[in-house]
Formats: structure tokens, C-alpha cells, sequence
């Protein structure tokens, strides 16, 4: 951002980015009003499309766009899962050559693309449960992010703790959902062991250096 000023209406603008997919759940929504129903949830909109008999050119348009935004996506998600892998994975603990960080990313979106379509071929779950599994994961970062930012006493232990122990707890009530109290959200339960575990290992350890938490906390 050139200034703080635009990074502050950036972060207060972009929510409203969120207004524009009111209409692409409304057009999902009025699916329930076809007699017949499609073999899975995911496909509701190819459906309607195909049910309402349009010319074949606007069914092509309108696949070449869904194809079209589906790639730009996940070109996106690739490439970043494969350069954080060398960056902040790998490269954290061994010496990688500038020169060939290129090679190494572009073998881990071979990698991690042929494993997601294998997933996606053998996987029974729709989209929206994919998704919800994959939210109540990323929730966990949220008390890490809060406790870096507002308590000073927060260590690298404590957060760590925390973030495994959510995690698991998490990934635990998506493996086994029927034994979920109440039939609360995974990631929910998650954060309700992250928050304590957190506090618990962070107060049980020793604090950080006085002078990294300066580098922060002016």
C-alpha cells in the first residue's frame, strides 16, 4: 500500500466484496424449485442450466466461464501451498538455492495437484462439507493471530500447543462427527480446547526475551 490510509480502506472495503455473492446463493438457492434434482448438491448449477434447454452456445459460455474461474483459483491455491512449502516450510531448515526454488515449486504443484485430484475422484463429500472441514482448521489460527497481536506474555510454546491441540480436536470431530456434542461445528470445538491450551502452556512457560517483544509492542 502507498500509505496507511489505503491500507486501512483496503481492510475495511474489502468485506464488501462479500455483497456480490448474494446473487450466486440466491441462483443456487432457486434450484429447489426444479421438480427433479441433480446427483449431487455440487452440481446445481450445471443443472439448471442443462433443465432450462438453453442453445447449446450459452451452455458452452457459461462451462467456459465456471472452467475459467475454477483455474484461476486454483492455479492460485497451488502455487501458493508450493511456495510456502519451500519458503516457510523447507527453506526455514535447509539452504536452498535461490536457483533452484523454482524447480522445487513447480514439482510440488505437480505434487499437491495429482493428490487433490485423486481426493476429489475418490472423495464422497460435496463441496460445502469439504469447505466447512476446511474452515473449522483454518479458525484455529484466529487465537494465535489475537494472542501475537494483544498479549505480550504469549510464547512460541503456548501458541504452538494451542494450534496443535485445536487442530486436532478439529480434524478428531471430522473423522468421527457422531460423537460432537450437541452437534456443534468441529472447528468450534476446536477453538474451545485451543483458547485454554494456549493460556495453560503459554503461563507454564517461560516468557519471550524482553527485547523480541520490543521489536513488536512499542
Amino acid at each position: 500500500a502507498r500509505d496507511d490510509d489505503t491500507l486501512r480502506r483496503t481492510v475495511i472495503l474489502f468485506p464488501t466484496f462479500q455483497l456480490f455473492l448474494i446473487p450466486v446463493f440466491l441462483i443456487g438457492f432457486s434450484g429447489v424449485l426444479f421438480p427433479s434434482q441433480p446427483p449431487s448438491a455440487d452440481f446445481i448449477l450445471p443443472f439448471m442450466i442443462l433443465e432450462t434447454q438453453l442453445p447449446a452456445l450459452v451452455v458452452g459460455l457459461f462451462c467456459a466461464g465456471a472452467l475459467s474461474a475454477s483455474m484461476s483459483t486454483g492455479d492460485a491455491l497451488l502455487h501458493a501451498s508450493a511456495s510456502i512449502l519451500v519458503e516457510d516450510g523447507a527453506g526455514r531448515y535447509v539452504q536452498i538455492e535461490d536457483q533452484k526454488k523454482p524447480l522445487y515449486i513447480k514439482a510440488l504443484v505437480l505434487i499437491i495437484g495429482s493428490i487433490a485430484y485423486c481426493l476429489a475422484i475418490v472423495s464422497d463429500l460435496s463441496l460445502v462439507q469439504l469447505l466447512l472441514a476446511s474452515y473449522g482448521i483454518i479458525s484455529q489460527f484466529a487465537p494465535t493471530v489475537v494472542a501475537a497481536l494483544y498479549w505480550k506474555r504469549a510464547n512460541t510454546i503456548g501458541t504452538l500447543a494451542g494450534l496443535l491441540a485445536g487442530t486436532a480436536t478439529s480434524v478428531f470431530f471430522w473423522v468421527y462427527p457422531d460423537l460432537r456434542p450437541w452437534d456443534m461445528h468441529e472447528g468450534v470445538l476446536g477453538l474451545i480446547v485451543h483458547i485454554p491450551t494456549l493460556i495453560t502452556f503459554t503461563l507454564m512457560t517461560p516468557a519471550q526475551d524482553e527485547a523480541h517483544i520490543r521489536r513488536f509492542f512499542s
